[in-house]
């Protein structure tokens, strides 16, 4: 086991390598992430993006490599495994259940049980539904009842719900996988200023996105990917176009003064 000190990063992830018959997406990735960090993982389509963070999520076994939480080394063999160490990933569909409440969804799978009996037992309504209120107000989440159906939720609703499910059982990273894709301006506004309050209450997220501004927004550093090698990782800083243009150069492959990954 790697010594813990107060440097050590929440997730380290080393030479993570990862195909798909003869398709290589990653190539031996290294990534960090430190606590109460908001990190930006950007690159172009099949970048290798949501397949690393599908690994670190337990989604995906890797072919190669080694992931360290806390400084301690893991194996995640099913989404299970890296739930128990507090990662969550909200993926882009969401998987919200349409037909039932928002409180409903928020416990979806981990529902409380009142009286229990052999197999079955009797959910305990009143005490999910307060729980998720409480949950809701501490995220700052605007929702008039938890026992909404969340098919009468906007986007932006819609999205705050899935975040606060994954945020729900002490999730010490959150990864979220296009947040903001499809919502109106008014909803990614909100769904960012969820993004700053779930920093200011100790969570180190990753950002997945083709939105450079949300990344700018409200990231620290930016990832870069590009055909399973990561091409960049730096801070993020300058205005808004510096930022665009050099992200842009990473993506496309017009910059490549970056360290890339050995490769087998």
């Amino acid at each position: 086991m790697k010594p813990k000190t107060e440097a050590t990063p929440i997730v380290e992830m080393r030479h993570i390598k990862k195909s798909f018959a003869a398709v290589r997406a990653l190539r031996g990735v290294d990534l960090t992430l430190h606590e109460n960090e908001v990190l930006g993982l950007v690159g172009d389509n099949a970048a290798g993006k949501s397949t690393l963070m599908k690994v670190l999520s337990g989604a995906y076994i890797p072919d190669g490599g080694e992931i360290f939480i806390e400084g301690k080394k893991v194996h995640f063999n099913n989404p299970l495994d890296a739930r128990q160490m507090g990662i969550e990933m909200v993926y882009q569909d969401l998987a919200l259940v349409n037909h039932l409440s928002v409180a409903a969804n928020v416990f979806l799978g981990r529902e409380e049980m009142s009286v229990q009996m052999g197999l079955f037992g009797v959910i305990d309504q009143r005490h999910i539904e307060e729980e998720t209120q409480r949950l809701l107000d501490r995220l700052k989440i605007d929702i008039s009842s938890v026992r909404l159906g969340v098919e009468r939720l906007s986007g932006g609703q819609r999205q705050a719900v899935a975040i606060a499910r994954a945020t729900a059982f002490n999730a010490k990273v959150i990864i979220m996988d296009e947040p903001t894709a499809a919502l109106s301006v008014a909803a990614i506004d909100k769904v960012l200023d969820l993004v700053r309050e779930l920093k200011t209450q100790g969570c180190s997220i990753i950002i997945i996105s083709h939105r450079l501004e949300d990344i700018y927004r409200v990231s620290e550093r930016m990832v870069v990917l590009r055909h399973g090698r990561k091409v960049c990782d730096y801070p993020v800083s300058g205005d808004i176009h510096d930022f665009r243009e050099r992200v842009v150069a990473y993506i496309v492959g017009a910059r490549n003064d970056f360290p890339e990954a050995e490769v087998d």
